[in-house]
């Protein structure tokens, strides 16, 4: 009997696509590995072990940093000028299967990768929400040519549904003004480039969680609060589902 290993590189390869698809299509089953599933979740335990969740993170931020720095210390650029919101708080590091989610959620508008992540996102927050008091979620509207581009805004169909989940109201931010993409901007740039960018046309309650998909240096989250405080927001938390590494931008 010939072994996966056996086959020719494109046989390899079409088995591999096949084990992806199966492990998307069939319930009951890990969505990373294909073992028995931990209850009613899409993951088995292993795999949910094994995520690259984010620990050791900066307290106000979130960035990346070794796990021997103090979890209160912020990091050297909060100390040198402090977000305009008061924490954050991002579950997953940009890296591998969550990764792989995002950009399938993000890019090719797959459904099924986003509410694996709704998912991940909600029981995470339930875990954290004890240090984490919200009475309102926000959301930033998509450049509308990005929306029309991916047929979808992904940060607003999170926010709906992670809002619903957790019983709390969602406000969305508008945009004054259109602006260049973020990606492949250094940190001083993408700051410049959203400053401003944002408006809430509703007051808000005092505590709001600010909800993006990927925190890469936080300029978004920063003009999406400083839009916040306008409205009332007195308290303002920054979550996304997960951090890019140090020194790594998408």
């Amino acid at each position: 009997m010939r072994t996966v290993n056996s086959l020719p590189i494109k046989g390899r390869r079409l088995v591999e696509w096949l084990n992806r698809t199966l492990a998307w299509a069939m319930p009951g089953y890990c969505c990373f590995c294909l073992g028995g599933t931990l209850g009613d979740t899409p993951w088995c335990e292993r795999c949910f072990t094994e995520l690259p969740w984010h620990t050791g993170a900066c307290p106000l931020c979130s960035e990346p940093r070794p796990s021997s720095v103090a979890a209160d210390m912020p990091c050297g650029h909060c100390l040198k000028q402090r977000p305009d919101f008061d924490r954050s708080w991002v579950p997953f590091l940009y890296e591998d299967d969550i990764a792989g989610l995002i950009q399938r959620f993000k890019f090719n508008a797959d459904r099924r990768a986003g509410q694996i992540l709704l998912q991940l996102m909600v029981q995470a927050f339930r875990a954290h929400q004890g240090s984490c008091h919200v009475q309102a979620i926000v959301t930033a509207d998509l450049h509308s040519g990005r929306a029309r581009e991916r047929g979808f805004d992904q940060t607003l169909w999170l926010g709906k549904r992670m809002a619903r989940a957790l019983d709390l109201p969602l406000y969305q931010a508008t945009r004054r003004r259109l602006t260049p993409t973020q990606r492949g901007l250094s940190r001083p740039a993408r700051k410049r480039n959203v400053r401003r960018v944002y408006q809430v046309t509703s007051p808000l309650p005092a505590q709001v969680l600010l909800l993006d998909d990927v925190m890469t240096t936080g300029a978004t989250l920063e003009a999406l609060s400083s839009a916040c405080r306008e409205q009332g927001a007195a308290h303002v938390t920054a979550a996304a589902l997960a951090r890019t590494p140090a020194g790594r931008a998408i």
